[in-house]
């Protein structure tokens, strides 16, 4: 349970009497100047009175009970889109699943948009030789950001990669999406949520954003405020692979998603599609 200050909050008690008497003292009590009650009659309308023994409560202490039960903003029907999206992907039969970076160093992956490419490259780059050695070696040409990255942990880091996200992304050509997905497969470590164009694309279709985003960055920020962390570890990979087979960037395939009911965009594109006519 998370603790606030809410769960914290006591009563206020009265003040122990001293030695356990039970004499009562009497006190006469003091004339008001104008001023003080000028001032006891201002503040009357404002605040009610404290007495805990009639269970009457400080408005102001209402008001900050109110804010503690305040929820974060999230999408209002976004527990059912994911839930939609997980049965979509229910094979693991896209591009992703067997080409994407998690997968991409296992020998057995076979290679066949960017992750193809990207694992092509790599099954090229592993018969050449992964190593830093062989890296150095090889000649400049499209090999920049490798050459400089190899150099890097030769130097620094004694031939492994940086424990942290802060130090990844002080390596060349890599930004806050490799470094999460990095800290991810390599270290095993779920820090944040990698955000590349199909998350990005998907996370603003679905209006999981407060304001449309403009770039993937920004929408990172946005879903690591609300999205629960129990979530971070698989939803770069759900909605690459869900970006690569329906919701394409280009005529998504609205008309065989499960969420076209409950997806702005979806319900729009069928509308439309409804009120074409057909010659």
């Amino acid at each position: 349970m998370i603790e606030s200050s809410y769960f914290n909050t006591r009563a206020t008690r009265s003040r122990l009497k001293e030695n356990n008497t039970t004499e009562e003292v009497k006190i006469e009590p003091k004339k008001k100047s104008v001023a003080s009650k000028l001032s006891q009659q201002k503040r009357k309308g404002e605040i009610k009175s404290a007495d805990s023994q009639n269970g009457h409560i400080d408005e102001r202490k209402e008001d900050k009970i109110k804010d503690t039960k305040k929820l974060k903003w999230e999408p209002a029907l976004w527990r059912e889109q994911i839930q939609n999206i997980y049965e979509m992907r229910k094979e693991r039969n896209a591009p992703v699943d067997t080409m994407g970076c998690d997968v991409i160093s296992d020998k057995d992956a076979s290679p066949e948009t960017r992750d193809e490419v990207t694992s092509a490259a790599m099954a090229k780059l592993r018969q050449h030789g992964c190593t830093i050695e062989n890296i150095l070696k090889t000649s400049d040409t499209k090999v920049k950001y490798i050459k400089n990255t190899s150099e890097i942990l030769k130097n620094e880091y004694e031939g492994d990669i940086p424990r942290t996200v802060k130090d990844l992304c002080k390596l060349p050509g890599v930004g806050p999406k490799m470094a999460f997905l990095v800290m991810k497969c390599a270290w095993n470590e779920v820090l944040g949520i990698g955000v590349d164009t199909h998350v990005h694309r998907i996370a603003n279709r679905l209006q999981w954003v407060k304001k449309p985003t403009k770039d993937p960055e920004s929408t990172r920020k946005e879903l690591e405020d609300w999205l629960p962390r129990e979530y971070w570890q698989d939803i770069n990979h759900l909605l690459v692979g869900f970006g690569q087979q329906t919701c394409l960037p280009l005529r998504p395939k609205c008309a065989g998603c499960l969420n076209k009911d409950i997806c702005p965009v979806g319900k729009a594109n069928l509308r439309y599609n409804k009120n074409v006519k057909v010659e």
